[in-house]
């Protein structure tokens, strides 16, 4: 059985927190800045109950106790200050036309910074970001993958002289050969944060007995005494569903899993929960805008071994759900 707690203020963020038109609050970036905790979540806008949206933003949130949040008055990204970020990776193309939604922040704080990860939809493709940040307020993005690819995570500190990070390809070759998107988690590093490569398959969705479909990175990892821990998402498919939230057919339930990569060459899996660690069963996680999802977007390790794992629940709100590291670890060489 998972050692994580599930917190009993869950949801922790939630629409009706947002002093702005807010109509889904989800998939967090979480981050510990000098004692604080703070937030940039997910807002999807649109009406409740259907499945076409007007728009989305990213909100910021702070925080004391990483439970209780106070959202700032406005959002810190739109899609038109978004566009105007990006420009420079489109010099001959009309941003307006060709960016059309950003979303999906992932935040990890390494020497001194803060750094976003982010998913942006396009005109010709589905690309990952990266953005520096010192204040939330002003932004510099240092990198866009080519189409297709998201969920990136960055590793919080260098390791053997480079920037390391967590992706999700789209395989949609291998995939449909074999009849599911068997995406997978794949590792890349980076000298200056603005060239990737040397990218290399750590976990494959076939590896995964709790996924037929697809898996992918979830929070950013932290360092344990044993390697880095870190979470992952796993989607399993069922086609005998049929609606299940806003859409006319859901089909997948989102599982979240754990695993421990080798401290030095995080490509090396030493350790993965056969079992999931966060199973949908609560209301907020049954009960949304998608029903059954889990997806983990922030994890932080604090100094008396708690480990808090924020994550969005059903596309809906947000939650959390603690355990310390100790158990964390201890269940992971059980279950492999």
């Amino acid at each position: 059985m998972s050692p994580l707690q599930r917190h009993p203020s869950n949801p922790v963020l939630a629409p009706a927190d947002i002093p702005y038109e807010a109509t889904l609050i989800f998939n967090a970036g979480v981050v510990k800045l000098q004692g604080k905790y703070v937030c940039v979540f997910r807002n999807d806008i649109g009406e409740v109950g259907k499945a076409k949206f007007r728009g989305t933003n990213l909100g910021l949130a702070t925080s004391d106790d990483g439970v209780s949040w106070s959202v700032d008055a406005e959002p810190c990204i739109g899609v038109d200050f978004a566009r105007e970020l990006l420009r420079d990776f489109y010099p001959d193309r009309d941003v307006h036309y060709e960016i059309l939604r950003f979303y999906d922040p992932r935040l990890t704080v390494i020497e001194g910074r803060v750094l976003m990860c982010f998913a942006v939809d396009t005109r010709h493709g589905l690309r990952g970001g990266m953005a520096w940040t010192d204040d939330f307020q002003k932004w510099e993005v240092v990198h866009l993958t080519a189409p297709d690819n998201r969920n990136l995570v960055l590793f919080p500190e260098r390791i053997g002289g480079d920037y390391l990070r967590l992706e999700r390809p789209f395989n949609s070759y291998g995939g449909g050969l074999l009849g599911a998107d068997l995406f997978s988690v794949w590792l890349s590093r980076s000298s200056d944060m603005r060239r990737w490569g040397d990218t290399h398959l750590v976990l494959a969705a076939q590896d995964v007995p709790f996924a037929n479909d697809k898996i992918g990175p979830a929070a950013p990892p932290v360092r344990t005494k044993q390697g880095w821990l870190t979470t992952f998402h796993a989607v399993h498919v069922d086609d005998t569903l049929g609606k299940r939230g806003w859409e006319d057919r859901w089909t997948k339930t989102y599982y979240a899993g754990l695993m421990l990569l080798d401290g030095d060459d995080p490509s090396r899996v030493i350790a993965m929960g056969k079992e999931p660690l966060l199973v949908p069963e609560t209301p907020e996680e049954r009960d949304g805008f998608r029903n059954d999802v889990i997806f983990p977007g922030g994890m932080l390790l604090e100094d008396d071994g708690e480990v808090k794992i924020y994550y969005g629940a059903a596309d809906t709100v947000e939650c959390l759900a603690t355990a310390h590291v100790d158990d964390l670890l201890a269940w992971l060489h059980a279950s492999k």
